[in-house]
């Protein structure tokens, strides 16, 4: 069959037959280290921003939660990632699982819910990037300037993440180094000074549980972010979980251990506020130690922003690889980034920076524990639904126990969705309705628009890429007869829809590479 003129062929599962994809093909660029300081970043970058949840929760509470909440939260997502993740490596992400699953439709939600999300979350870097550098270079309050200056920020930091994956992810290394350093140095000064009965101070009645369960929840949250860009890296059945479980421990004494000296030499639980580690490292080493940390914020935003963009743009390549989203947004530059995607993320965030922190926090929370829960129940479902699907890494836990490893961290989600309707909070309220709108309306509209051909799609349609992940759903002891290296490379098969070296294809009749398809 021949493909419609607004098509371009791909195969079902195989990578699109451009030369930017043959590169990719002969050069995967994301290895471990730079793997885990993208996910550090993705979801952390240090300690900046945990400082309003002493002030919200108090001590003892902001303590006991860095190190509760990872293992209710970070710990089981960060393991259905890894499983999921290295069973569907591709930059599709999470919009292969849920489509796996559910189907098409809920796929395009989950990759619109998380796209949405992300790009609102990566609007909260520039703005608390232009907060530090105001206490370098002040009279950025003036409307105009900060506007400016925001915009300005963000279009340069894109301009490095169109400059390649390769060079973020090294950069987020050696940034990672960069803003661990200070807090060592803060940490080994204050030692001495630290009273440990500080940690155990504790006002429940002045607690703001609202406030406080957001900062919390989005200081570890994205840890399923990784799975955008599972495509760029070479044998991810063992880099994906390695950077994962190396990840979770770096957040986790990145933020408990500069906690802990913080509050062990501060009284005043109300001066912990956006920027309050520049003053306790001004305070215990000087101006020297505090225009340092001060530098280390302002870098860690910069690796935030990377790592976010990122995942985002490589979602909407991965899409449009499936037939999602237009052909256009699956194009690669020179450096194989995937350009008009990075445009659009970028156009996303010059629209919300003009937002405050906790405004950005509070939209960007209930839309992404929308679609976690999506996601949560996909993972579910296929490991009731497709016991025999190949999965290289696999949380060591029947499924009965993966459901009540992840009730608790439902439950959270829940009432994270919960609060802005109890809270008659209109403006969440508004646009987590209007992000259901759009979503609902905009996957039929660019199913009308394939149909009719308004632009050009991969030959590759929603329910193509759905037909052929189903073709997964086979015994492992018949892939492993049939193609023993997908146990050694993590490539996912030819013969289940998946292009080789050689670009062919058969799961359900689909025509080898150098044959046409319609959709």
């Amino acid at each position: 069959m021949q493909a419609s003129p607004g098509e371009t062929m791909v195969p079902i599962l195989g990578q699109v037959e451009t030369d930017a994809v043959e590169r990719r093909r002969r050069f995967k660029p994301l290895t471990l280290f730079p793997l885990v300081a993208l996910v550090f970043y993705d979801v952390s970058g240090g300690p900046f921003g945990i400082e309003e949840a002493v002030s919200d929760g108090g001590p003892l509470l902001a303590i006991l939660g860095f190190l509760i909440l990872p293992l209710v939260w970070s710990v089981p997502e960060a393991m259905i990632t890894a499983e999921l993740a290295t069973a569907f490596p591709e930059n599709s992400g999470y919009v292969a699982w849920v489509t796996a699953a559910f189907g098409p439709f809920w796929g395009f939600q989950e990759g619109f819910f998380s796209w949405l999300s992300g790009v609102t979350d990566n609007s909260v870097y520039p703005v608390m990037f232009l907060t530090y550098l105001d206490a370098i270079l002040p009279g950025l309050d003036d409307p105009v300037k900060r506007y400016t200056s925001l915009a300005v920020a963000s279009l340069l930091l894109a301009y490095l993440n169109y400059r390649g994956l390769s060079i973020v992810g090294w950069a987020a290394v050696a940034m990672t180094i960069f803003i661990i350093v200070p807090f060592i140095v803060l940490v080994g000064i204050a030692a001495p000074h630290v009273e440990p009965k500080h940690w155990v101070a504790q006002d429940w009645k002045g607690v703001q549980w609202g406030p406080f369960l957001n900062v919390m929840f989005w200081n570890l949250n994205y840890w399923d972010s990784v799975s955008t860009l599972a495509g760029e890296v070479p044998k991810p059945h063992r880099t994906v979980p390695r950077a994962l479980g190396m990840a979770v421990l770096l957040v986790v004494v990145t933020y408990v251990v500069p906690l802990l000296a913080g509050i062990g030499i501060t009284t005043s639980v109300q001066d912990w506020q956006l920027g309050y580690f520049a003053h306790i490292a001004q305070m215990v080493g000087g101006k020297w130690l505090g225009w340092w940390v001060v530098a280390a914020a302002a870098v860690s935003q910069i690796g935030q922003f990377e790592a976010e963009m990122s995942s985002d743009a490589f979602q909407l390549l991965g899409m449009a690889e499936r037939g999602f989203l237009p052909a256009a947004l699956a194009k690669r530059s020179k450096h194989d980034t995937p350009t008009l995607a990075i445009c659009c993320s970028s156009i996303g965030i010059l629209m919300l920076v003009t937002f405050n922190f906790s405004q950005i926090v509070e939209l960007l929370n209930v839309i992404y524990c929308i679609a976690e829960l999506m996601e949560f129940a996909a993972f579910i479902w296929l490991r009731i639904a497709a016991p025999e699907l190949h999965r290289p890494y696999r949380v060591p836990l029947p499924t009965w126990a993966c459901a009540l490893m992840l009730l608790p961290a439902s439950a959270l989600l829940l009432t994270l969705i919960g609060m802005p309707i109890l809270q008659l909070d209109w403006l969440v309220i508004g646009w987590t309705l209007g992000a259901m709108i759009v979503g609902g309306c905009l996957y039929p509209l660019l199913q009308r628009a394939r149909k009719d051909q308004w632009c050009r799609f991969m030959g590759t349609s929603p329910h193509d890429f759905s037909d052929a992940l189903k073709g997964l759903f086979i015994p492992y002891s018949l892939v492993n007869s049939l193609t023993p290296s997908r146990t050694t490379s993590g490539e996912l098969p030819a013969h289940l829809g998946l292009a080789g070296e050689n670009g062919v294809q058969s799961a359900h009749g689909s025509p080898s590479a150098g044959q046409p398809s319609s959709a």
